[in-house]
């Protein structure tokens, strides 16, 4: 690395290529913390429930995916041979992202949004992407938005109820059940519904990293835990974890957050906030004379970057046509095209890193994969996790390194097409 950005990146206390196995073992307390009721910064939410023993077959259900952006709603049919197909799909804003709404409003404007499935299956599965404390009959308590959706009033409340009586209000029969569940749940029931013919994993995750970020894993059964009597699915709540090295750059980020002084983690790697993160470093490197006057003046009159900006620049930074492409096109030296590159490179890779470590902390703590022909299945999704520039790769070498070669654990790491949908119709069905 360029001596300037490194010495740039150590001033501002941005920790380089951390120690995945080391910051692991620090989750891994944070968890075991969460599951015996003690303190913790992650919720490790109960579902009291499992991948199921059979695959669904002549069902049909509506699937709700409330997510960090988007709104989707669709009909998922299951045919006689547990064949899905998808059908009436829509896809709008997420509600309450663009201003602040009220209980009723909130829920008011899921129901509008639902108007072309009124009716047409009895059961509702929910991938309701935010901290939800769930309910033995599959509803969900909201224990605090984030991803910057603003609707204060909702938390607290039951999420598959309060929508029942929205959805009734405006002229439904009433749900036979509306089951909520995390998108890592989702994620992680739809891995354990795709596994290939002659294939046998001893234990699945679901993992997201895109606008947020989060995990979900099967705690085995607890020997004297009245809550952990059996095994289930657990959600993390990943993103809570506050034991991470934040720079000056994060915090910048944090104070300018609906929560400051929360979700470290989710804050430190999660789509939503690697732009801002970028756009914090550019500018500060600018105002400390790492770039030629030229750029630092172009950079200083940006108002903002998004991470498909910053990351355009890392996977084409001579192209002319992206935003910062087009400032470094006018004058850049090899020079500031290098340190621009190094310090936006930093910021995904640590991503990368802090997604690697929450992956080792789950493997580890399912207590499975140690028999190769039955390795642990990582159901991995997220356009950040996909799109962003090396994360996708790296992430599976550090696993590779840490779980494989140090540890001797198995893993395999699957893509299922319509994931997040085919789980939470999966998920919507099962019996409480």
């Amino acid at each position: 690395m360029n001596q300037k950005v490194s010495a740039f990146l150590s001033k501002h206390n941005f920790a380089q290529h951390i120690d995945i196995d080391t910051f692991a073992q620090a989750m891994l307390c944070d968890m075991n913390k969460g599951i015996n009721g003690e303190k913790s910064d992650e919720d490790m939410i109960r579902t009291w429930t499992n991948p199921p023993s059979e695959s669904v077959k002549g069902k049909k259900v509506i699937v709700i995916d409330a997510g960090g952006t988007n709104f989707r709603s669709c009909l998922v049919t299951f045919d006689e041979n547990g064949i899905p197909s998808i059908s009436n799909l829509e896809k709008t804003a997420m509600p309450a992202i663009d201003r602040e709404l009220s209980f009723k409003e909130f829920f008011d404007k899921f129901a509008e949004n639902l108007e072309h499935l009124k009716n047409q299956a009895d059961s509702i599965g929910f991938c309701f992407s935010y901290p939800t404390e769930i309910q033995k009959d599959g509803d969900g308590i909201l224990l605090g938005f984030s991803k910057e959706v603003k609707a204060p009033e909702v938390a607290g409340k039951p999420i598959g109820k309060s929508l029942s009586d929205a959805l009734v209000a405006h002229g439904w029969n009433k749900p036979k059940r509306i089951s909520l569940l995390n998108d890592t749940v989702a994620a992680l029931l739809a891995g354990a519904a795709s596994g290939k013919k002659g294939m046998k994993y001893s234990s699945y995750i679901g993992f997201i990293l895109g606008t947020g970020m989060n995990a979900a894993y099967i705690q085995p059964a607890i020997s004297g835990n009245k809550d952990f009597e059996k095994s289930q699915i657990v959600v993390c709540e990943s993103g809570k974890f506050c034991g991470v090295i934040q720079s000056d750059f994060d915090k910048e980020v944090d104070s300018h957050t609906t929560k400051p002084g929360t979700f470290f983690m989710e804050k430190g790697c999660s789509g939503a906030y690697l732009g801002p993160l970028s756009y914090a470093a550019l500018t500060m490197a600018s105002k400390e004379g790492l770039f030629s006057k030229k750029v630092s003046d172009k950079l200083l009159s940006l108002e903002k970057l998004t991470l498909i900006e910053a990351d355009g620049f890392l996977h084409a930074p001579y192209d002319e046509t992206t935003t910062l492409g087009k400032i470094f096109a006018d004058g850049a030296t090899a020079e500031d095209y290098d340190i621009a590159f190094e310090i936006l490179d930093a910021i995904v890779e640590r991503s990368a890193r802090y997604a690697a470590t929450i992956l080792t902390a789950c493997v580890l703590q399912s207590g499975e994969g140690k028999d190769p022909t039955k390795p642990v299945c990582i159901l991995a999704n997220g356009s950040t996790y996909h799109k962003t520039f090396k994360v996708y790769e790296r992430v599976k070498g550090y696993l590779e390194e840490i779980l494989t070669r140090q540890k001797g654990l198995n893993w395999d790491i699957v893509q299922v097409e319509n994931d997040i949908t085919l789980g939470a119709a999966i998920g919507g069905l099962i019996e409480r």
